[in-house]
């Protein structure tokens, strides 16, 4: 049997952990009912029926019965990744294994634990007969270029989603003990490398004067390598040792 728990914010101990089985459904807000599970949320800048959680299976789903207030639903293990649910929205599916909803409230932001449970994965992914699916962003984890992506993704990946990315000179601190000979340039050359492999600018050779000059280089990195899962959290071991240069 699939069982969704909501964990009310400030619980201490498993006691306070609210299980629902599927197709129940849990409300909360700061109004309080006289029967049914209800999640109390006593702050005068939460509606009185704020909204109602119904499990489903291997997710859940949420709907925002406030009037004015948008809902955001965060996965903290999902480097920044979340959803928004605006005002009125109903049955909005969650597809997070770990969530936390965040209601604004006044001048405070709170917030409550949604964990849905472990989700499944085919063993593989497809036929094994015939030719390979060509990989759309071809990486070599063995490779520097990919621990200087790891290095401008690490905040984010330990649960920083709003972290600034590092400068040149945070980089070269970051690898030094890997690769002793790094340098500024160095990691811009593989910042550039990447940029390119990854289809972010064109390669010097294929466009007029090298190319455009592109702005916001790392940021656009950093977020298309975390949207598509090019970097994990494992990969941070990364960082504690070796890789081949590229050239």
């Amino acid at each position: 049997m699939h069982s969704i728990v909501v964990v009310p914010m400030h619980s201490t101990c498993p006691d306070d952990h609210i299980h629902l089985d599927p197709c129940e459904s849990l409300a909360f807000g700061r109004a309080v009912r006289p029967r049914g599970p209800h999640l109390f949320i006593p702050h005068e800048g939460v509606s009185r029926e704020a909204g109602e959680i119904t499990a489903a299976g291997a997710y859940w789903r949420l709907s925002n019965l406030s009037g004015a207030q948008t809902y955001v639903v965060e996965n903290p293990e999902g480097a920044g990744e979340h959803i928004k649910v605006p005002p009125g929205r109903l049955d909005a599916p969650v597809p997070f294994e770990f969530s936390r909803v965040v209601l604004p409230a006044g001048s405070e932001l709170l917030s409550f634990d949604v964990w849905a449970p472990r989700h499944d994965y085919l063993d593989r992914t497809g036929p094994r007969g015939g030719a390979p699916t060509a990989s759309a962003f071809p990486l070599d984890r063995g490779k520097r270029y990919f621990q200087v992506l790891v290095a401008l993704c690490a905040a984010r990946l330990r649960g920083e989603p709003h972290a600034p990315l590092p400068t040149a000179e945070e980089l070269v601190e970051r690898l030094r003990p890997l690769w002793p000979s790094v340098s500024r340039a160095s990691v811009a050359w593989n910042i550039d490398y990447l940029a390119v492999k990854l289809r972010l600018k064109p390669a010097p050779d294929s466009a007029p004067g090298g190319g455009p000059r592109l702005n916001g280089k790392k940021e656009r990195l950093v977020s298309l390598a975390l949207r598509f899962d090019l970097v994990r959290e494992a990969d941070l071991a990364l960082l504690g040792g070796k890789a081949q240069p590229v050239r």
